[in-house]
C-alpha cells in the first residue's frame, strides 16, 4: 500500500506531501485544481513516460518520492525528471531503470485512469481481461513463443529462395550491421545505468563533500549525531520511568541507532567508491555517444538494437549456409506450426470453458452496482481454419456483449450509450482485473464519470468494500461517492505571488461536512445543505468512530488518527 508521496516542482504543484491510510481514501477539489497530477506522479513512480513538459516552469528537475509497503517491508521509490527531459529513478536507493519500476508496480500498485474506459471499449483488449481472469497468462506466453517461432521460420525459408546475386549482396550487409552490433555488445538497460553514472560523475566532488561532512556529523566529528544520541537515550530512559508513553521510544533505540550506523557506513562507502577522475567520464561519455548512435540506426531504444542482432545473427547463419537448407526449413516449419496449433486449440478450450465463470462474476458485481438484471457474455469469433489468421495471442477473437435492460440484445461493450452503465461495466471489470493481491493499492480517478443520484451511492458503497481488501484512492466530483471514504484529502489550487500552486489537506470530520456541502450546492451552500452534507457523512463518521474503538482495544493505531 501506499503510505506516503512527496511530490516537487511537478506542473503547478511546487511542494506536497501525503500521508496516506489503508482503505478507502478520497481526493475532492473543484475542476483543474490538480487532482489528476497526483494519479500522473504515481504512473511516474511506477515506470510511467516522462516528459521535460511536466517540470514546473523555471525549475531544474522535478522529484517524486514515495514509501509503499509491501509484505511487512517498506519500499522507497524516487523518480527525477530535468527540465531536458532526461529520468532517473531509484528503489531503495539504488538506481533503477524504467522496466524495473513497471516491474515492480505489479505487485504495489494499479492505476485506472480516465482514459481506461476508452481501451476497454477497444475489443482487441478484451481477451487479455479474460486470460488474465482465468489465470491463462502462462498459457498465452506459450502460445505468443511458439507463434514467434513459426514466424521466424516462414521469414528463413523465405530468404533462402533469393537467387544468388541477392543472396550475397544480403550476406554483405547484414554481416556490417551484424558486426557493428557484435562489436559494441549492448546489454539491456546500460543506457540508462550509463545515463546514471554520468549525471554522479558531472557532480562527483559536490557528492564527495556532502557525503563526507554527512558521514562527519553523524560519525567522525567530536559532536557526532551517534555520539550525542547516548546522552539523549539516557533522558529518555528516565522519562520513560516517569511516564510510559516514553517507553516505545525507548524500545525503537538499537533500530534508530542501527539505521543511522548504517546510513554513515553508507555514506563512507559511496563517497570512496567514486571513480571520479577525467579518464571514467571520458569513458562513459564515449560508450553512452556509440550506444546512440546504435540506436539511431536500430533502434529507437537499446532493446531493439539488442534485438535486431538476434534477428541478423539467425539471417547471416542462414545465407551463409550455415543454417538449414529449403528441405530442413520446411521440415523444422511444419513441426513448429503443429506445435503451434495444438498449443492455440488448449488455450482456445481453456478460454471457452473460463468465459462463462467469468461472465457470471460480472453480473454479479453488476447487480451490486444497481444493475441487477444485466446479462453480460463473452463470444468468440472463429478465425477460421487457415494459417493466415493465426496470432501471438492464439487463434481466438473475442468481444464482450452486454445487456444492460431485460428485454434487449446482448450488443458489444462498445455500443452501451450510457455513461454511467458504461462506468459500472468498467468498474466491475476493473474489480475482477485486480485478482487477490490484499493491501495492493488501487487508484481511480473520476471513475464516476457519467452517474449520480442513487448510482453513485452503491458505486461508492462498491469502493469502500473494495478498501476493505485493498488500499483504494479515488479522485471524484461525486458527494454520494466521496462521504463514503475513510480519510479524506481536498485539492485547491491557488495564486501566490503571481504563480500557481496545489495543496493537499486532510480533512476532519467538520471540514469534511464543508466540503460535501459545496460539493452539492456548489457556490450556494445554505444550512440545509449542510444537514444534507452531515447526513451523508454520518455513516461514514460511525464506521471510522467503530474502527478506532477496535483498534484501541486491540492496542493497534494507524499512522495518524
Amino acid at each position: 500500500m501506499l503510505r506516503f508521496l512527496r511530490i516537487r516542482n511537478l506542473a503547478v504543484i511546487e511542494a506536497v506531501e501525503v500521508e496516506f491510510e489503508s482503505g478507502f481514501n478520497v481526493l475532492t477539489g473543484e475542476t483543474g485544481a490538480g487532482k489528476s497530477i497526483l494519479v500522473e506522479a504515481v504512473g511516474l513512480l511506477l515506470g510511467g513516460r516522462s516528459s521535460a513538459d511536466l517540470v514546473r516552469t523555471g525549475e531544474s528537475h522535478a522529484v517524486i518520492e514515495a514509501a509503499f509497503e509491501h509484505d511487512g517491508r517498506e519500499i522507497i521509490v524516487r523518480r527525477e525528471i530535468s527540465s531536458q527531459g532526461r529520468s532517473r529513478s531509484f528503489i531503495n536507493g539504488s538506481l533503477a531503470t524504467a522496466a524495473g519500476l513497471k516491474d515492480l508496480s505489479i505487485t504495489l500498485a494499479e492505476l485506472h485512469g480516465q482514459h481506461e474506459h476508452q481501451a476497454l471499449l477497444d475489443p482487441t483488449t478484451h481477451l487479455p481481461v479474460l486470460d488474465e481472469f482465468a489465470g491463462l497468462t502462462g498459457q498465452v506466453a506459450g502460445v505468443g513463443s511458439e507463434w514467434a517461432t513459426v514466424s521466424g521460420l516462414r521469414d528463413q525459408l523465405d530468404r533462402s529462395r533469393m537467387d544468388e546475386r541477392e543472396r550475397l549482396a544480403r550476406l554483405e550487409l547484414v554481416t556490417f550491421q551484424l558486426t557493428e552490433i557484435e562489436k559494441a555488445s549492448p546489454r539491456p538497460g546500460e543506457d540508462e545505468a550509463l545515463t546514471a553514472t554520468r549525471q554522479v560523475l558531472l557532480s562527483a566532488e559536490r557528492i564527495q563533500r556532502l557525503c563526507e561532512e554527512s558521514y562527519g556529523a553523524l560519525y567522525d566529528r567530536d559532536d557526532a549525531v551517534l555520539a550525542s544520541l547516548a546522552g539523549v537515550w539516557k533522558r529518555v530512559g528516565e522519562l520513560a520511568a516517569i511516564d510510559p508513553q516514553f517507553l516505545p521510544y525507548t524500545e525503537a533505540r538499537e533500530g534508530i541507532k542501527s539505521q543511522l550506523e548504517d546510513l554513515a557506513l553508507f555514506l563512507r562507502n559511496y563517497a570512496a567508491g567514486i571513480d571520479a577522475s577525467p579518464g571514467r567520464l571520458q569513458e562513459v561519455e564515449d560508450r553512452l555517444a556509440l550506444l546512440e548512435r546504435l540506436k539511431r540506426k536500430h533502434g529507437p531504444s537499446l532493446d531493439d538494437v539488442i534485438e535486431r542482432g538476434r534477428v541478423l545473427a539467425r539471417e547471416r547463419d542462414l545465407l551463409s549456409g550455415g543454417g538449414a537448407h529449403t528441405e530442413d526449413l520446411l521440415k523444422a516449419l511444419g513441426d513448429a506450426e503443429a506445435r503451434y496449433v495444438q498449443l492455440a486449440g488448449e488455450l482456445s478450450a481453456a478460454r471457452r470453458t473460463a468465459a462463462s465463470g467469468f461472465g457470471r462474476r460480472v453480473e454479479a458485481l453488476l447487480a451490486e452496482l444497481a444493475m441487477q438484471r444485466t446479462r453480460f457474455d463473452v463470444r468468440f469469433t472463429d478465425r477460421g481454419s487457415g494459417s493466415e489468421t493465426w496470432g501471438e495471442r492464439g487463434i481466438d477473437l473475442a468481444e464482450f456483449f452486454v445487456s444492460p435492460n431485460p428485454g434487449e440484445d446482448l450488443r458489444p461493450l462498445a455500443r452501451i450509450v450510457s455513461g454511467g452503465e458504461l462506468s459500472r461495466v468498467m468498474l466491475a471489470l476493473k474489480t475482477l482485473m485486480v485478482g487477490d493481491s490484499p493491501g495492493k493499492t488501487l487508484i481511480f480517478d473520476e471513475v464516476d464519470a457519467g452517474i449520480g443520484g442513487r448510482v453513485a451511492d452503491v458505486v461508492g458503497t462498491r469502493l469502500s468494500a473494495l478498501g476493505a481488501r485493498f488500499q483504494v484512492l479515488c479522485i471524484t466530483h461525486l458527494p454520494q461517492i466521496a462521504a463514503k471514504g475513510g480519510t479524506h484529502f481536498h485539492i485547491e489550487k491557488q495564486v501566490r505571488g503571481g504563480r500557481t500552486v496545489t495543496s493537499v489537506e486532510r480533512l476532519d470530520d467538520d471540514r469534511r461536512v464543508g466540503e460535501i456541502a459545496r460539493m452539492i450546492g456548489g457556490a450556494s451552500v445554505t444550512e440545509a445543505v449542510q444537514a444534507s452534507a452531515r447526513d451523508l457523512l454520518g455513516p461514514a463518521i460511525e464506521r471510522k468512530a467503530k474502527a478506532k474503538g477496535e483498534r484501541r482495544k486491540s492496542g493497534t493505531w494507524p499512522r495518524n488518527t
